[in-house]
């Protein structure tokens, strides 16, 4: 395993077991594949309703001895739905409780909007909290780390102005950006932004999340073909001897992004950490850098929330 180094200190590692959309004992027999495998550094959020299947797992691992609490990098997310700093304590606290831990690797926070939970658990049925105050919600963020039950706090899903608001105010700078990153949504003018600011990215979707565009209805209707099936990924993997997942992951991984891949799949959960015996040369990753659709290519708008484009903290650009 390669790592990244944060500024607080700890070490990130570069290829993480993403679980958005996995759940029970699919995500239960996964998870224990995935440990076995060799990651350490697992992604998840309370949005994903998966913490407490995910503590299962890691609490039979480190009682087992299988493991150590100091190997593993746990990273969850405060979701939209408690993203007011009055929330944010209690929310923390309930993952640690549903993950079985006394204290988190990184914390995030999921969006940079805020939403009011509905009478069903259905983003459908949030209402718009335009109320969101960065600066309110950062400086609880920076409590949770002096408090100990965070390491490291970072961000997703937020764009260059709304990171240097909270850099212009901090005293805790993000130590992470999470953000959607793939081969047709590179985003070369955030990644180097964060970057220049000392702020480590982290790509999901890095695959194209077949999956969980299925499940969630987003409909692949851009003029691109899968990533997977793209001609340049396949005679790059046909070149390199590897998968096209492989090729996928190595050239996010290669600029230096942590990648957190989701599989169920044992033999492709594998194959996915298996990406530091090769390199993409040059040529590659030029080819590779050209597919860059921009905006174009994003697939997670976060429009399941109902008029969320019209909140003054949307993070994306509404035209496109």
């Amino acid at each position: 395993m390669k790592y990244l180094k944060l500024s607080s200190g700890g070490n990130m590692p570069m290829v993480g077991y993403g679980t958005w959309q996995a759940v029970d004992n699919v995500l239960e027999s996964a998870l224990n594949e995935a440990l076995t495998c060799g990651y350490r550094h697992i992604d998840t959020a309370t949005a994903y309703e998966n913490e407490h299947v995910i503590g299962k797992v890691l609490n039979e691992w480190i009682t087992s001895g299988k493991v150590t609490r100091e190997e593993l990098f746990i990273v969850t997310k405060l979701p939209p739905f408690k993203n007011r700093p009055e929330d944010l304590e209690e929310c923390l606290k309930k993952s640690l409780s549903d993950l079985q831990l006394d204290y988190i690797d990184m914390y995030l926070v999921h969006t940079p909007f805020s939403v009011i939970a509905g009478e069903t658990p259905a983003y459908s049925d949030m209402k718009i909290d335009t109320s969101t105050d960065h600066l309110a919600i950062w400086e609880m963020m920076e409590k949770q780390v002096t408090d100990g039950r965070a390491k490291a706090i970072g961000l997703s899903n937020f764009n260059i102005q709304q990171i240097q608001r909270v850099l212009d105010n901090c005293k805790i700078k993000p130590d992470n950006l999470q953000i959607e990153n793939h081969l047709y949504l590179q985003q070369p003018e955030l990644v180097e932004y964060c970057k220049s600011n000392d702020i480590v990215v982290t790509a999901y979707s890095c695959l194209g999340a077949k999956g969980g565009r299925e499940a969630m209805g987003l409909n692949w209707t851009k003029d691109l073909p899968e990533m997977m099936e793209n001609d340049v990924v396949l005679s790059i993997a046909e070149k390199h001897g590897k998968t096209p997942a492989q090729v996928l992951l190595r050239f996010i991984v290669q600029k230096g992004i942590v990648v957190i891949p989701k599989s169920t799949n044992p033999q492709r959960l594998a194959l996915n950490i298996e990406i530091f015996d090769f390199e993409l040369d040059e040529q590659d990753m030029e080819a590779m850098i050209g597919q860059d659709a921009g905006e174009g290519g994003r697939i997670i708008w976060l429009l399941f929330f109902t008029g969320i484009a019209d909140h003054p903290e949307y993070p994306f650009e509404k035209s496109v």
